[in-house]
This record gives C-alpha cells, sequence and structure tokens, in this order.
C-alpha cells in the first residue's frame, strides 16, 4: 500500500496519539488501572480504527475485528457479564504475557520518535 502526503495537521496529531501512548505504556501495570481508564483507552483504539479503515478495502477487513475485542474488553467491566470466552490470539497471549509497564527505551515508538510540541 502507498499512501501520499499527509494533510497538514495528520502527522504530528497522529505523533502525538503515538507518543501518548507511550507515556501510558510506560506508567501503567496490570494494577494501576480504572474502570474509567480502560473505557477510555477501549474508545480511543475504537476510533484510531475508525479513522484508519477508510485508507483501503485490506485495513478495513484487518481493522474490522477491533469493535469485537473493545467491546469484549468493556463487557470484562462490568461485574456479572458473561461471555463465550472463545480462542486467544496472538495479540491476547503477548497482553497476557506482559506484566509490567514496557521500558521506555525498548518500546519501538520510543525507538523512532522524536519529541515535539503540537
Amino acid at each position: 500500500m502507498e499512501l501520499g502526503k499527509a494533510e497538514p495537521g495528520v502527522e504530528q496529531h497522529a505523533a502525538a496519539v503515538a507518543d501518548a501512548v507511550c507515556e501510558l505504556v510506560d506508567r501503567v501495570t496490570p494494577t494501576t488501572w480504572s474502570t474509567g481508564a480502560v473505557e477510555d483507552s477501549a474508545d480511543a483504539i475504537d476510533m484510531l480504527a475508525e479513522a484508519l479503515a477508510p485508507i483501503g478495502p485490506e485495513t478495513a477487513r484487518t481493522l474490522a475485528a477491533v469493535p469485537a475485542a473493545t467491546t469484549a474488553l468493556r463487557r470484562q467491566l462490568t461485574p456479572g457479564t458473561t461471555e463465550d470466552e472463545g480462542e486467544p490470539t496472538a495479540l491476547t497471549d503477548d497482553l497476557l504475557r506482559r506484566q509490567s509497564p514496557t521500558d521506555q527505551h525498548e518500546h519501538p515508538v520510543h525507538r523512532s520518535r522524536q519529541p515535539f510540541d503540537l
């Protein structure tokens, strides 16, 4: 897939999102999340998938599973909610293995990003 030049501000906002996510990843552990923080993060994931999906049909197909995944995450926040567990995915396995915040120097976005002001 080849994309053209981004409209003004798109790269800066995308970089700001990536930087904010890196800061979040560096701060969280399995015990530092609140319900509101998880809901806000799931909303952000949904919005990013929605923003990226129009890039093309293959991108849309790739991201089509995101709403179901974030819905399942939100259901986990509601006590007494039952749902089929299903088979874990590679992403699920990776997330379950992660027990502590990623070191800033190990995170792939930190390796390639430079801070900037909007």
